[in-house]
């Protein structure tokens, strides 16, 4: 993929960011998906890619669009798209912390096409890559962060959804005497956090999203971490949905080879709300507002970090409702 379309990304994301953040607050998290959503699709059609989407609203019934199976974009670079154009619905709707607006770009065929049902996940930064493993017991991989990165058991920052299932998981943390940041929703952001240093998070453990599993793998593609992953289909149509996009056996453990293969894509955020890692959007008054971006290439390495200024009376195509 051309390295200038790393740029074009942020476009989308920022579009989809300041769509959404017009609804934060305000107890409206259907409106605020929507809002991002139109705004994602309408930047995609001005970027040169002949793209597909492989994760995305849902199916063709589902979605009227950012649907799967979905063409986007003017160009003839063929790549698979994954999307989820406002991370934390609910998130952006009270007002919390870590909503983003998020896409992961890679050649054709290298996406897995991860059904929407949960998957238990693991996550690390560059340090621990190699050195967990999600058949592992908790308290080992507990430790073996710990290792990696210098720290005290105690000094290590476990985070998870806040969920009733993750009850065991929670109490065993503790025992180990390693501490828990507790999430209620986007665990993009989560799995992202564990390869900065400054965010203060060390190792995201639970199940969430399987489609979100892909998009945190493409993230720590491009940091050098890794995302480990198990589908858990809740019923024999769930498991037969595996099997048809591809998964024959829905109980193996997904490496970061299964769930993106090659070196070659492109993934970016931007923040809708306020994060660790991100800010949020920001509206100055008048027609100005910020946003803060994060766009990184695996093929390269390169990580960037973006601030950007909008005039918004100069973008009248931007839809906010």
């Amino acid at each position: 993929m051309d390295r200038e379309l790393a740029i074009e990304f942020a476009r989308v994301t920022e579009a989809a960011a300041l769509a959404a953040a017009r609804w934060m607050g305000t107890g409206k998290k259907n409106e605020a998906d929507q809002a991002a959503t139109t705004a994602m699709r309408a930047v995609f059609d001005t970027i040169d890619i002949e793209g597909t989407v492989v994760i995305g609203e849902g199916e063709m019934d589902e979605a009227p669009m950012l649907y799967i199976g979905e063409r986007l974009g003017r160009g003839k670079d063929q790549v698979d798209v994954a999307v989820d154009p406002l991370e934390g619905t609910n998130i952006v709707a009270k007002g919390l912390w870590n909503a983003m607006a998020v896409i992961a770009v890679a050649p054709a065929g290298t996406l897995l096409h991860a059904p929407d049902m949960y998957m238990e996940k693991l996550a690390v930064g560059p340090e621990a890559r190699g050195l967990v493993a999600l058949e592992a017991e908790v308290e080992d991989n507990l430790h073996a962060v710990a290792r990696a990165k210098g720290k005290a058991i105690e000094d290590v920052v476990a985070i998870l959804l806040d969920r009733p299932r993750h009850q065991t998981l929670i109490d065993r943390i503790r025992k180990t005497g390693a501490r828990i940041k507790l999430i209620t929703d986007g665990d993009v952001a989560a799995a992202l956090n564990t390869a900065f240093a400054e965010t203060g998070v060390d190792i995201m453990f639970g199940s969430g999203g399987a489609p979100e599993g892909v998009l945190a793998a493409a993230a720590l593609k491009c940091l050098g971490g890794e995302l480990q992953g198990r589908l858990l289909p809740a019923d024999d149509t769930e498991r037969e949905r595996c099997i048809r996009m591809g998964i024959s056996d829905p109980a193996q453990v997904l490496r970061m080879e299964d769930l993106i293969r090659g070196d070659d894509a492109i993934f970016a955020a931007t923040g809708v709300t306020e994060g660790e890692l991100l800010r949020g959007v920001r509206f100055l008054g008048g027609s100005i507002a910020t946003t803060h971006s994060l766009v990184m290439r695996a093929s390269s390495g390169t990580v960037r970090f973006i601030e950007t200024r909008h005039d918004l009376s100069k973008k009248p195509n931007l839809v906010f409702v």
